[in-house]
């Protein structure tokens, strides 16, 4: 264990591990890979990653258990994203045991950055693809770096969750048959003037609605969105434009298998949000965030409370958070042990 990080005053920020991964893509294979010290890689200034954004990116996180275990949660579903990007802008697959067994490898090399259990703290991995080489056309790179950093992250919510408040933005995230759907840095770019607008009215962030008509929501900044109905069911938005989130499906299955909630995966309105008691957006660094309220076109929709978490959200969060722990029983297949 580290004992120069405080690992109750962990923000989201950048921090230096022992260790990445980095595994280069040449001749139509990729090789075995290798942990490396230094966290700078050389590539050429005519790589396709910097001028044509092919790049992808993932993040899931590791966690300590009880029993001193480090586990990593549901990286299968993850590698078969990475595939899904790497796909979608022509990138090579990277092999999902290829990718699993990496990810594994850079965690155990930076062991004593897994953050202690029950500080609340995680181990944050970054996996990533890029186009390098020398060129210069729009066409595919011939070279390629397949790489995994890692750094401990604290809690998203360092005193507990409390709903914020969004707004929707007349900015589009992705283009009806464009990138939505899958990792790429792209999508991220097109978003940092959104959610600086957003921050300046006073707001957490945005809410994006359909590209093709503007009247359904389809994410919440860079997270998915859900609703629980007066009638409890779960539901959220389903689009060809939205980036599936992992912990969207985990809660998909935990509204139904664990709470015995109906779920729906359907078109949300915005014009229609009154429906929603609670509200929430969701992704891998802050499982949850509760929207108090949504701003559109001068309304304020309030759900369960601007000042408290609904009981639903709050059972959503405490059983995924469970399992992601060890604490509670997990899924057949979404933990994956890391053997030290």
């Amino acid at each position: 264990m580290n004992k120069e990080i405080d690992w109750k005053e962990l923000g989201f920020s950048y921090i230096k591990a022992d260790y990445s991964f980095i595994s280069y893509y040449k001749d139509g294979k990729w090789d075995d890979g290798n942990l490396v010290s230094d966290d700078k890689i050389t590539i050429s200034q005519a790589s396709t990653c910097l001028h044509y954004g092919q790049q992808c990116f993932e993040g899931l996180k590791a966690y300590r258990h009880k029993n001193g275990e480090i586990c990593m949660f549901r990286p299968d579903e993850n590698s078969k994203r990475l595939n899904r990007s790497c796909e979608r802008i022509l990138m090579p697959a990277v092999p999902e045991e290829f990718f699993i067994e990496a990810c594994k490898r850079v965690v155990k090399a930076n062991e004593r950055f897994v953050p202690p259990y029950g500080s609340g703290a995680t181990l944050y991995i970054r996996p990533y693809v890029i186009g390098i080489g020398d060129n210069i056309g729009v066409s595919p790179a011939k070279e390629y770096i397949f790489g995994i950093f890692v750094m401990p992250v604290g809690p998203y919510f360092k005193g507990g969750m409390s709903p914020v408040n969004f707004i929707t933005s007349e900015y589009d995230r992705a283009a009806p048959m464009g990138t939505g759907s899958v990792k790429v840095g792209g999508n991220y770019a097109g978003s940092l003037m959104p959610h600086e607008e957003a921050v300046k009215q006073g707001y957490a962030d945005c809410i994006y609605l359909d590209p093709a008509t503007h009247t359904k929501i389809e994410e919440v900044g860079a997270a998915n969105f859900f609703g629980i109905t007066k009638d409890n069911v779960f539901v959220t938005p389903k689009s060809p434009s939205i980036l599936q989130s992992i912990t969207r499906k985990s809660l998909l299955h935990i509204a139904e298998n664990y709470l015995g909630m109906k779920v729906e995966e359907r078109d949300v309105p915005i014009d229609s949000i009154d429906e929603f008691i609670e509200a929430g957006a969701c992704g891998t660094a802050a499982v949850i965030s509760p929207i108090g309220a949504v701003s559109h076109k001068g309304k304020k929709y309030v759900f369960h409370s601007e000042t408290e978490v609904g009981e639903v959200t709050k059972e959503l969060y405490n059983t995924l958070t469970g399992i992601q722990a060890g604490d509670v029983e997990a899924p057949e297949g979404w933990i994956e042990k890391v053997n030290l």
